[in-house]
């Protein structure tokens, strides 16, 4: 369900820049694992998850290999839930915990959301968590494996999980001895990415996701008391649209301390992107907390199954309740039919050369960056430079976000560019320069 309305948000050129980002560093991970946005992914992100990823693009070209696959791991979440309520409750009472977990707002926005590594994270680390939990360490290193693939943070999350699964069963050798070495791989990982391969890759300087991990926050104009209330109530906010569905079950395990760290992640950010319903980093934290559930919720059935299964109708029709009023997919903004401007667009793009160096907004970049490994975005204000031979614009996309902030350096652009082509509202600029350095061969007569 979420492929279909994951294409139907990417046809009516819905997907922000995160969706071309990866696209083409999947297209490229048989080579510089780079795009034209961040450069080197390895100078953001700790993701060798993105190689088995870039191997589907090779094959299929085009940014839906990366919404069909986060579609398909969104869904490979339930099966582990569903297998640790049954290894210690009725069938009911799993089947009942799977839907749970398939209707749980928080996990649908990270997966209908462009794509992004951390859509993988929930069912990595629910299969982890069930290996774990049913003695096969095998399959517990694989899917640990997995999990310290797809982004730094689960190996700092992995470190500390394994610290307390190591100590949890001290008088379980082998189990302890798995934790403490799940621990220490994690850890290794961590240290690693942030000592080594992130300063080389970026050279040394400033890492760009601190942004958003920047934990703290400033007080406002409006006062440090204003500034600490709507801290509270936001961040309030966001933990009871996570637990509110779930009616708190998770809270009734000690295994909700493997949730503490992500949750924290998240919560302590300055930036509010961090705990909006909608954005993949939830993706961090699920696994953890329907771990937590399943084991809760588990307990419950085997006390009393007719009671796990009338909470577990609650769960349901809270999820349902919470789409109708705190919708984290957003289908008002993002599902669209298929329209006019959108065959323009695509008959636009498809009519350019292949590889063509152009900068453009974000409902042409996510469109052309499986593909073109040249293609970027347009600058994000005046003082950041603008080096493509081309530029693409399409005013019939009034509110695209690049567009409007294009408006600061348009002066720029009518300097140093010229217009090469128009179709309707969309133009091609060309660059002067690159005009003058390349100028058109004209066969003789």
């Amino acid at each position: 369900m979420y492929f279909v309305l994951g294409y139907v948000r990417y046809a009516a050129h819905r997907n922000f820049v995160d969706l071309g980002i990866f696209a083409q560093t999947a297209a490229n991970a048989f080579g510089c694992f780079c795009n034209p946005v961040e450069g080197s992914h390895w100078a953001f992100h700790f993701s060798p998850i993105l190689y088995a990823i870039g191997g589907l693009v090779q094959v299929w070209h085009s940014a839906l290999a990366l919404v069909a696959i986060q579609a398909i791991a969104g869904a490979l979440t339930a099966p582990p839930i569903y297998g640790i309520v049954r290894r210690y409750a009725d069938r009911k009472t799993a089947l009942l915990a799977a839907l749970v977990v398939l209707l749980y707002p928080p996990l649908a926005g990270v997966v209908f959301n462009d794509f992004h590594e951390n859509g993988l994270a929930p069912a990595a680390v629910a299969w982890l968590l069930w290996a774990f939990d049913g003695g096969f360490p095998i399959v517990t290193l694989l899917f640990a494996a997995l999990t310290l693939a797809i982004k730094e943070d689960q190996a700092l999350f992995l470190a500390a999980a394994g610290a307390i699964g190591a100590w949890n069963y001290r008088r379980d050798p082998a189990r302890m001895r798995l934790a403490s070495g799940v621990a220490v791989a994690s850890a290794a990982v961590c240290i690693a990415f942030f000592a080594l391969i992130q300063p080389h890759a970026n050279a040394g300087s400033y890492w760009a996701p601190l942004r958003f991990y920047g934990w703290g926050w400033s007080a406002p104009n409006s006062g440090l008391a204003s500034a600490i209330a709507s801290a509270l109530l936001q961040r309030a906010g966001y933990l009871l649209l996570t637990f509110v569905p779930l009616l708190f079950i998770p809270f009734r395990s000690r295994a909700i301390v493997l949730a503490i760290l992500p949750l924290s992640e998240v919560l302590a950010s300055q930036m509010s992107t961090t705990f909006t319903m909608g954005s993949h980093y939830a993706g961090a934290w699920i696994g953890y907390v329907f771990f937590a559930f399943a084991l809760a919720i588990a307990a419950i059935a085997r006390a009393d199954a007719r009671r796990a299964h009338r909470l577990l109708y609650g769960c349901i029709a809270l999820c349902v309740v919470e789409f109708a009023v705190a919708d984290p997919l957003h289908p008002g903004y993002f599902l669209h039919p298929y329209g006019a401007r959108d065959a323009r667009l695509d008959r636009f793009l498809s009519s350019l050369p292949a590889r063509i160096d152009v900068a453009t907004q974000e409902e042409a970049y996510t469109h052309l960056a499986a593909t073109d490994p040249n293609a970027t975005l347009l600058p994000e204000s005046a003082a950041q430079p603008l080096r493509a031979c081309y530029v693409l614009t399409d005013e019939d996309y009034p509110e695209s976000v690049r567009l409007i902030e294009m408006q600061a350096y348009l002066p720029q652009i009518t300097r140093a560019y010229e217009i090469a082509r128009r179709d309707g509202a969309i133009s091609l600029y060309e660059s002067r320069a690159c005009r003058a350095a390349n100028p058109p061969v004209h066969s003789p007569h």
